[in-house]
């Protein structure tokens, strides 16, 4: 089956608010195996609504319309599609009852606006009978059309407890069965990642999407069947023809962190690991403590941003940094050394680099960065040229720390 969506509200249109309500929408209705042809965003005018909706029945099986159902003047969408479907508005009873006892027990005045929430369009069932929360569902020309509020929670309330359920019953089978994963990706190039899928030579049923998402990319891989069709071995074999060319570079899945991805190979390991931070300044230790149960694994963090304090913190010699400079590989190596002698941690990352938009030379420009990582067996250190404002080149330090971090472990665990 497919759907419509029709986002309304001058809030909406103007910017002062973020149509988050038909994203939300979307989303849960391609897992429910419906396709969404389009959906709109229109301000509070009874015309637009009206144009709208009747355009969207004409085209599609079922329409969802958020907002413009409150008890306010400029709540016009009730209005709106009583007049474009030719559907007078009458008081559900029943709602309408609901909404008198409400007021009753907090001793409102009579005739409260409140009630203007119980006049529907001639037809329509009210979804629930909460009387602060509306919504309801008019069968015109033998589609479903669903009304739901603009408050964010009550209409993902509605949508998942009365939308998604009724439209099952409606559609009898007729929704596609959705086999998707995302997977999470760092350390190569959207166009890189394109051709290495592309030689694949994948089945032309699966969908394939790239999401650029600073610092990494993030592969959607989708199939969609009807029920007579089992699409999980097809989507099984695509899977693991993925995962077995991109390897190292797939850090996870769906709503995974690359932070969460190294806590759990930390965990696993039952290895601790602590931080030297300059140019990120400590922004590897909250990406880490972003994830709940962290404690387990991250010991802490020095952020020592100016020299004084790698000196005199991390024991980094006045002598190294006058010969070699703070943002050098040498000065890194110490960092983690240092921080690894304070904190007897197993594993530590140290980060110095220049992240702009001042600071940069010839020899070292804006963007210039170098990685350590320290253990008691090993050290490795990386020299990077980052491009971006200095947040981005912050952003991609911490990350190419924590990914450092999690392909050591990776490396660990396969010996």
């Amino acid at each position: 089956m497919q759907g419509e969506i029709i986002a309304i509200g001058n809030e909406l249109t103007s910017g002062r608010i973020a149509n988050s309500t038909s994203s939300f929408a979307a989303l849960h209705l391609f897992a429910a195996g419906y396709e969404i042809q389009s959906m709109h965003t229109i301000g509070d005018s009874p015309v637009l609504i009206g144009e709208a909706l009747k355009r969207a029945i004409s085209r599609v099986d079922f329409v969802i319309v958020t907002g413009g159902l409150g008890a306010t003047d400029d709540d016009l969408t009730t209005e709106a599609a009583a007049r474009a479907l030719h559907r007078p508005t009458i008081p559900n009873l029943e709602l309408l009852t609901q909404i008198r006892n409400h007021l009753d027990s907090i001793a409102a005045p009579p005739m409260n606006p409140l009630e203007k929430l119980a006049w529907l369009p001639q037809g329509a069932e009210a979804l629930t009978l909460e009387s602060r929360m509306s919504g309801y569902l008019l069968i015109h020309d033998h589609k479903p059309v669903f009304f739901l509020p603009g408050v964010p929670s009550q209409m993902k309330t509605l949508l998942v407890e009365q939308v998604i359920p009724r439209l099952a019953a409606w559609s009898q089978g007729q929704a596609l069965i959705t086999c998707q994963r995302l997977y999470k990706i760092f350390g190569m190039e959207e166009a890189a990642i394109n051709r290495l899928v592309s030689s694949l030579k994948l089945s032309p049923d699966i969908m394939i999407g790239y999401y650029p998402v600073f610092p990494e990319v993030h592969l959607s891989l989708i199939l969609r069947a009807s029920s007579e069709k089992n699409p999980l071995p097809l989507f099984a074999a695509a899977c693991q023809a993925i995962e077995q060319a991109l390897d190292l570079v797939i850090y996870g899945y769906d709503q995974d962190s690359l932070a969460a991805a190294t806590g759990r190979l930390l965990q696993a390991a039952r290895l601790q690991v602590a931080t030297a931070e300059s140019c990120t300044g400590g922004l590897i230790g909250q990406l880490l403590t972003q994830i709940a149960g962290s404690s387990n694994y991250f010991l802490g963090g020095v952020t020592a941003y100016a020299n004084s304090m790698k000196t005199a913190i991390l024991g980094v010699s006045e002598e190294m940094l006058a010969q070699h400079g703070a943002v050098s590989e040498k000065v890194a190596e110490a960092m983690a050394e240092g921080v690894r002698r304070i904190s007897k941690a197993n594993i530590t990352i140290a980060v110095t680099g220049i992240a702009g938009p001042e600071g940069g030379t010839v020899d070292k420009p804006v963007g210039t960065v170098f990685i350590s990582l320290s253990t008691k067996e090993k050290r490795e250190t990386h020299h990077f040229s980052f491009i971006g404002n200095r947040q981005q080149i912050q952003e991609i330090t911490a990350k190419t720390a924590l990914d450092l971090i999690r392909r050591y472990l990776l490396q660990l665990k396969a010996e």
